[in-house]
């Protein structure tokens, strides 16, 4: 039975991070660390996380993809699980994660918005799944760095993340998948918070096509 490092890279998210840390505690399958990358915060990211018993790794080099890079090299378990300060992993998380893990160098599965009403909860949760169908289809895994799993071997083999300034995950899972067997675990849900969407949905759909075609420039502010 495979171990897990939880990765969380996290800049000013003092308002999320503590949500994120509990949902981490109710895993049926504790990980055996939660490793809180500091992407050079400027509130109480960092004393919150030490707070809750998560290992903090300071990345002074701004950039998410640099500071999931970090974490990876930090964890000390064959596997890495990958989540966001904003993302709130469901309790059987790790637990079916781990069951899928087996002959597999990469998982991932299904997201929703959380804190948003519940039709559009489930809305976001159906369209990101028929996207998520299509890309596999398509020969094209799409993995979201706020809900994967992959061996940590196999990563550092590829060389790790990219650094780009968004789209590093699913360019991380586009070569685990060259190298060996990923899966989509349908009951590995995460939910993640609706703050993209307060600029408009339209300019958070367009982004997201930007990012599929390669532009990946722009998807972060200084909240990351």
């Amino acid at each position: 039975m495979p171990e897990f490092t939880v990765v969380i890279p996290a800049r000013n998210e003092a308002k999320y991070l503590p949500l994120t840390l509990r949902a981490l505690e109710r895993q049926t399958l504790p990980p055996r660390e939660v490793i809180v990358v500091d992407n050079g915060s400027r509130d109480a990211t960092v004393e919150i996380a030490r707070a809750a018993g998560a290992r903090v790794v300071r990345c002074e080099a701004r950039g998410v993809a640099r500071a999931r890079q970090m974490g990876l090299e930090a964890a000390r378990t064959d596997w890495v699980a990958s989540t966001d300060a904003d993302s709130l992993p469901a309790p059987h998380w790790l637990e079916v994660l781990n069951e899928a893990a087996p002959g597999r160098t990469a998982l991932y599965g299904p997201m929703r918005f959380w804190g948003v009403p519940r039709h559009w909860a489930l809305a976001s949760g159906a369209s990101y799944s028929a996207f998520l169908h299509v890309a596999r289809l398509i020969g094209r895994p799409n993995l979201a760095g706020a809900n994967m799993a992959f061996s940590r071997e196999a990563a550092l083999l590829v060389g790790g993340y990219p650094q780009v300034e968004a789209y590093e995950d699913v360019i991380l899972g586009e070569e685990l998948a060259r190298t060996g067997q990923i899966a989509y675990v349908r009951r590995a849900l995460v939910e993640t918070s609706a703050r993209r969407l307060d600029r408009g949905v339209l300019p958070f759909l367009w982004q997201h096509v930007r990012n599929i075609t390669g532009h990946t420039r722009g998807y972060f502010g200084d909240d990351r």
